[in-house]
Parts: C-alpha cells; structure tokens; sequence
C-alpha cells in the first residue's frame, strides 16, 4: 500500500500548496495599494498639489537678496579737438558693487487670497487622493468578482459539456438498442456543438477577465481564492435607512470634499482677481557698497544704507482686472452648479448600491431556493426517464435549466458582495474594513 500511501500524499501537499498560493481579496487589493499605476500617478499629483501652501506662504515672508558684481571696464572715448582733429583716448579701470536686499510685504490682499486658495487646493487634492483610494477597493473588488464569475461560468460549460456528452452517447446507444430516436441524438448534440462554442467564449472571457485583475496588480494573479457560501451571511445594510446612507454620503464622501474645496479655491479666485484694484504696501530695507560706478568716479568708494515703505497703487490696466473678476464668477459658478449635479448623482448611485444590497439578499435567497428545486427537477426527471414517462430531451432541459439558475446564483452573489463595498466607499466608509469584511467570507 505505499505506492497508494506516496500518491495520497502528493495529493494532499499538493492541494495544499495550491491553497497557500491562492490570492485573496485583501491580498489582492494590498497589492494594488503599491502597484497600481493610477495611485501612483494620485499620489504624485497630491504631493505635488500640497506644495501650493509653502509656495503661497513663501509669498507673504520676506525675502532676503544678495549681488555682488565686479568688472574691468574699458573706455573708449573720441573726440574733436580745438584745431577740428579728432582724437582718441583709452581708459580702463575695475568697478565692483555689493547689494543686500530686504523687503516685507505689509498688506497685498492678492497674495492672502492666493495663500487661502491655496489651502483650498491642497484640500482637494487631499480629497481627491482619497477618493482614488475607494474607487480602487470598488475596481479590485469588481476585476476579482468579474474573474471568479468567468471561473465559475467556465466550469459550469465544462460541467454542461460533459452531460451533453453523455446524452449523445447514451441517445446512439439507445438508438442501436431499438428504445430512442434520431431526435435524441440531434437534440443532444445540438446542445454539445453549443456547449463547446460557449467553453471558446467563456475562455476568452476569463483571460480577460484575469488580464484586467492582473493589470491593477502589476503580477500573476494565480489562484483565486472563491467564496465560502457557508460562512457569508446575507447582511442587510447598516444603517438600515436610504436615508441615513444619503446623508453620509453627502457628510462624508471624498468626491463631494474635493468638489467643495474645488468650489472654495473657485471662491478664493474671485477674492485674488478683485484684489487687483487694491493697493500694495511693502517694507524695504537695502545696503550696498559700490566703487568706480563710473568714468567720473574712478577711486570712489559709496555705500548707502536705505530703509523705507513702498506703497503701489493701481489706476488703470485696460479693464484687465475687470474681465479677470467676471471670468472668475464664471468659474465658481460652474463649479457650484458642478457640485449640485454630483449631489444628485451621488443620491442615485447610492440609492442603485442600496437596492443591490436589499434587493441582492432576496435575490441571492430566491435563487438558492431555484438551486435546490433545479437539482431536483433534474433528480426526478431521471427518475421519470427511467420510469418511460420522459424523454431525453426532457432531461437535457432539466439539466440546461439547473446550469443557467447555478450561473444566475453565482453571479447575484458577485453582485451583493460587490454592492457592500460601493455602498460603503459611496458613503465614505472604512473601505479597508469593508475589504476585510467581505475577504473573511473566501476560502483560505
């Protein structure tokens, strides 16, 4: 019995080195959170987008400068002289300047508005980081459920394939028997030419549907850890209210934030623009040192110590700043009326993952009961074969019938799952916790 033993054995390590390879939800989206190119590419644009604060604060210190110049010059004079000759006559001489320069705006109303604005923007890039962050739980999730349905769909044609199989050999026999008909056998393998035309398509999809996966992991995806229909439970959504979930949306989600702060930065440009029309007071400070400034001042030594107030004022510009303000309204508005729509949008995308989740529950219960009552049609119909009171046909449909409620059953729990996790990112939710959620109801 050690042959027998010895083959057991690679049976079991076997199966359990599939299993420990299997690649789970939260793996997969772990994986995502360093490899995707899309969050890198969001991260990168928020930090960029955070330097517009020390870069518009820089705006509102003082700014120290220093210059320091020295040349050889040389001077090449002609002139005419008293008896109409003209001579000429070379100078050369070295010159040299040092300036320190301070200067300290005291009021620009411009650049304050800027520095708002600018705390406006890094809140929007803030949000809008955080928004790429739920909609990659929501595209993991959704490449991960599109790959385990196109599994699931694959095996179910194979499964199909391998009963119409059968029936086309068990219509020959019982034709050659003298007990079917040619009928029989035409039926079935009518079923079976289609059956093998839909493996080709159910193929296609399911490299697809692993390139996309694969595509947010930047690796192989391997094995797909599928779900353990035991262990899910059918969770109605908590709150229970639509209501409750519209109004976190609202409160919470990361589109609705980076709207709003676009909407205040939009704000922060009237106020800038408007600024035209206001004066500009800055504090100044200078010392330099220079020497030789000049050919008449050869060996002359200068140094000037200046402290003082710069007051600008804005007459007139052409009706620059004037156009600057209406286009800046414009601006706002359109993003106002911007933010009013994804309101309204938000409220149905919630309301549609609300109902996936509701209506998901009975769905996935009705069709577990379509389950059950499929595998015993096709139960009692072999038994009616046998019994002479139905025909193969009446089984092929039996069996055609319980593969499309198995397919029906697999995808609405796809759906569920996957409608959880919209509704929880829609609403600002703990994505990573609804990402553990819902992996805790996989094999592993």
């Amino acid at each position: 019995h050690r042959p027998a033993r010895n083959a057991l054995l690679a049976a079991l390590l076997a199966g359990m080195g599939a299993a420990s390879w299997a690649l789970d939800l939260q793996q997969a989206y772990d994986t995502a959170l360093e490899q995707d190119a899309n969050i890198r590419a969001s991260r990168a644009a928020a930090e960029s987008g955070r330097e517009r604060l020390p870069q518009a604060r820089a705006q509102l210190l003082p700014s120290l400068s220093a210059s320091w110049e020295r040349a050889k010059n040389r001077l090449e004079t002609t002139q005419p002289n008293f008896l109409g000759q003209i001579s000429t006559r070379d100078d050369t001489y070295m010159s040299y300047g040092k300036v320190v320069a301070l200067r300290q705006p005291l009021f620009n109303k411009q650049r304050w508005a800027q520095y708002r604005q600018a705390e406006a923007q890094v809140e929007q890039a803030e949000a809008v980081l955080s928004d790429d962050l739920q909609k990659l739980a929501v595209r993991v999730s959704s490449a991960y459920f599109d790959a385990l349905l196109a599994d699931d769909q694959l095996a179910l044609i194979e499964a199909a394939k391998a009963t119409y199989t059968a029936q086309v050999d068990a219509a020959r026999k019982a034709l050659a028997a003298g007990s079917g008909t040619r009928t029989d056998i035409d039926d079935a393998q009518s079923r079976l030419d289609m059956a093998i035309a839909q493996e080709l398509e159910a193929r296609q999809n399911q490299d697809y549907t692993r390139r996309t996966l694969e595509s947010l992991l930047n690796q192989p995806a391997g094995t797909l850890a599928g779900i353990d229909v035991t262990r899910m439970p059918l969770l109605p959504p908590d709150p229970l209210a639509l209501e409750d979930w519209t109004r976190m949306a609202e409160d919470a989600s990361a589109e609705i934030k980076a709207m709003k702060a676009q909407l205040e930065a939009a704000r922060r440009e009237v106020e800038k623009s408007q600024a035209g029309h206001y004066p500009t007071l800055d504090a100044s400070a200078q010392w330099s040192d220079s020497a030789s400034e000049n050919i008449t001042s050869i060996h002359s030594r200068y140094v000037n110590k200046a402290v003082g107030l710069q007051l600008s004022i804005p007459l007139y510009a052409g009706g620059y700043v004037n156009s600057t303000v209406r286009q800046a309204l414009a601006e706002q508005e359109r993003i106002s009326e911007s933010l009013e729509a994804l309101r309204r949008d938000l409220a149905l995308r919630v309301n549609k993952e609300y109902r996936g989740v509701t209506e998901g529950i009975l769905r996935v219960r009705a069709l577990e009961q379509a389950a059950r009552s499929a595998d015993q049609l096709v139960l009692s119909t072999r038994k009616s074969f046998e019994a002479g009171s139905r025909t193969q046909v009446d089984i092929l449909n039996a069996e055609q019938s319980r593969m499309q409620t198995l397919r029906d059953l697999a995808q609405a729990r796809y759906l569920y799952l996957l409608s959880r996790i919209r509704l929880q990112t829609l609403a600002g939710g703990d994505r990573d916790a609804a990402i553990a959620q819902v992996n805790g109801w996989l094999k592993h």
